[in-house]
């Protein structure tokens, strides 16, 4: 019987460590899936994008990727938006899928994002201490700092209430975009498989 709740114990200290946000964490990675029918309002252009964000809390960099593809129109700029009022993922996304939220990122777009293109690729780096990394507007309503714009954007990512779009002449309010998806931290997940297989081990024994 002890051997029972010490086993489930350890599920649930590593279970914990994963849902929580870890203070050992230092890169948070994210992935992002850009349709049409996730704009709001939807629409049923045939254009795809898939990329990556990853925050590093101590560098203050943000590690920017994507590969877009069929749109109907010439970009014309491309942004993160942060907050919308409730998480875009998950069981919420459909009553999400109408919520917008104002730009946080570089205005008027990402410095050397494709534009005037129906498909490209983007791979940027931007230092969030700099102001040039903001939309002033987003620094003014957070604080009036980067370090404030920082915070809050960073919280925005981890609760799944920033998106990324693509902004076409056909679809000017943006043609795809998709919601950051936090990727799980790989060390977490063999910490949980390792209290697993020593609980499978331990029942074994016993049968």
């Amino acid at each position: 019987m002890k051997r029972r709740f010490l086993g489930w114990m350890a599920v649930t200290a590593v279970a914990c460590l994963i849902t929580s946000s870890p203070a050992y964490a230092v890169v948070k990675n994210y992935t992002v899936h850009l349709t049409g029918p996730s704009e709001s309002p939807a629409n049923a252009s045939p254009g795809i994008g898939n990329g990556t964000v990853s925050y590093d809390n101590v560098t203050h960099l943000l590690n920017l990727n994507l590969t877009f593809s069929g749109l109907t129109g010439p970009t014309t700029a491309s942004h993160i938006h942060a907050p919308t009022a409730t998480s875009g993922l998950g069981s919420e996304a459909q009553a999400s899928a109408a919520l917008t939220a104002g730009v946080a990122t570089t205005t008027p777009t990402f410095t050397g994002f494709p534009l005037g293109v129906t498909s490209g690729v983007f791979a940027s780096i931007l230092d969030l201490t700099q102001s040039t990394s903001w939309n002033p507007a987003y620094v003014t309503a957070n604080g009036g700092t980067t370090a404030g714009a920082e915070s809050a954007f960073a919280a925005a990512l981890a609760a799944g209430k920033a998106y990324w779009n693509v902004h076409t002449q056909t679809f000017q309010g943006g043609e795809i975009r998709g919601f950051a998806t936090a990727v799980p931290e790989p060390s977490a997940i063999a910490l949980l498989g390792v209290a697993t297989l020593g609980l499978v081990r331990r029942r074994g024994r016993r049968s």
